[in-house]
């Protein structure tokens, strides 16, 4: 069963939440939350690298790595076992097995650093992210015939989507 919350509908300036796309908020609590940066803080991050142009962010996959140098997927390092029961969790959340979601993405954004349009690439069918540290806005859009269709997400803290 699904709670209200978990359904709610957030709306912007443009248009309603995207079909598909749903919310959970409050998804970890504040403990697990320091558990999981604590953990974060050692793992080795790099520069994100985008056609040559380097992000005001840092990432580290598990499972694979998408390359948008190349436009291909590298096998990474296997996800670590701290994250699994976390993936558990996101799997649950979007109706999945654990075992498809088979890659992680770390990223750290440094203080000031924005956020652009978001996009997935076409190869991830199902994408479950969970915010942590400060609240996000996430802005999607989608290309319909000569405009676009927009929405921006409030992403709070500890929250899924």
């Amino acid at each position: 069963m699904m709670s209200a919350n978990f359904l709610r509908t957030q709306t912007s300036l443009f248009d309603a939440m995207p079909p598909g796309l749903r919310v959970q908020h409050e998804f970890i609590t504040e403990p697990e939350e320091a558990a999981l940066i604590g953990r974060f803080e050692t793992l080795p991050f790099t520069p994100f690298a985008f056609q040559g142009w380097f992000g005001r962010r840092e990432t580290v996959s598990f499972g694979w790595r998408y390359d948008f140098n190349d436009s291909r997927l590298h096998e990474a390092p296997p996800m670590p076992d701290f994250l699994l029961p976390l993936r558990e969790r996101a799997a649950a959340l979007a109706g999945l097995a654990p075992e498809s979601l088979e890659q992680a993405l770390i990223i750290r954004y440094d203080p000031g650093a924005g956020i652009g349009w978001h996009r997935d690439r076409p190869i991830y069918h199902r994408v479950v992210g969970i915010s942590l540290a400060s609240a996000c806005v996430l802005r999607f859009r989608r290309r319909e015939g000569a405009k676009f269709r927009r929405f921006s997400l409030d992403a709070e803290r500890r929250s899924a989507y």
